[in-house]
Formats: C-alpha cells, sequence, structure tokens
C-alpha cells in the first residue's frame, strides 16, 4: 500500500512541477511575444505566478514538513506582492507614456491624473467615468 501511495504521491508531484514550469515558459514566451507594456504585464503578473505556485506546491509535496512550511509560506508572499507590484508598474508605465491610450477599452486613469484646470476626461472619450 505505502508503494502505491508513493507512486501517486510522485505522480501528482510530477504533474504539479511540469505544469508550473509549463506556465513559466508560456510567461516568459508572452513578455517577448506581446506587444505593449499593459499586456506584457499581464503574462508576467498572471502566468509566471500560477507557474510558480505549481512548482511550490509540487515542491512542499516532496519535502520534510519544515521546508513544505516554509515553501508554503513563500508561496503566500508571491500571492500577495505580485498584484502589488504589478499595480505599481502598470501606473509608472500609464504616466511615463509607454501605454498607448488609444487601445485600453476602459482608461479610468484619465480622469484621475488629469489636471484640475484640463476638460473632463469623459469630453475626450477616451474613458469611462465613476458612476458608469
Amino acid at each position: 500500500m505505502k508503494a502505491f501511495v508513493d507512486t501517486v504521491l510522485e505522480a501528482v508531484t510530477a504533474v504539479l512541477l511540469l505544469g508550473g514550469a509549463a506556465f513559466c515558459l508560456l510567461g516568459a514566451v508572452g513578455l517577448v511575444r506581446f506587444p505593449d507594456t499593459v499586456t506584457r504585464l499581464q503574462a508576467a503578473a498572471k502566468a509566471q505566478n500560477l507557474g510558480l505556485l505549481l512548482i511550490l506546491i509540487g515542491a512542499a509535496l516532496r519535502v520534510p514538513l519544515p521546508y513544505a512550511g516554509l515553501l508554503l509560506l513563500i508561496a503566500v508572499f508571491q500571492l500577495l506582492t505580485v498584484p502589488v507590484l504589478g499595480q505599481v508598474v502598470g501606473r509608472v508605465a500609464y504616466r511615463t507614456g509607454a501605454v498607448e491610450r488609444h487601445t485600453l477599452t476602459v482608461d479610468e486613469l484619465a480622469e484621475r491624473l488629469a489636471p484640475p484646470d484640463a476638460p473632463d476626461a469623459e469630453e475626450g472619450g477616451s474613458g469611462r467615468g465613476r458612476g458608469t
């Protein structure tokens, strides 16, 4: 019975590690192939995060319990920091002009970042107000 459990555990670990590696590879391909900052940011944040989480869970299944807890703590830290980093990088890209604003479906920052004496962002047709 122990041999069966070990075989199943090894198979699950292999699937998690290979799946995580595939997501990391797809995220790297997205960083190279996507045309602009916003889509590259999505590839970096989503695919790389999921890939790393799968790898950490797969590794946690094979190591002793204290190390597994540390790996899961790293996974939680990753889940907390990646969205914040994505938000900061996206805002910097937007403010420095690296984002082509005409390609955005919804431009919520146009209204917030407009100078006080400038015309309303809704008049330009590039943004959507908070109430809609």
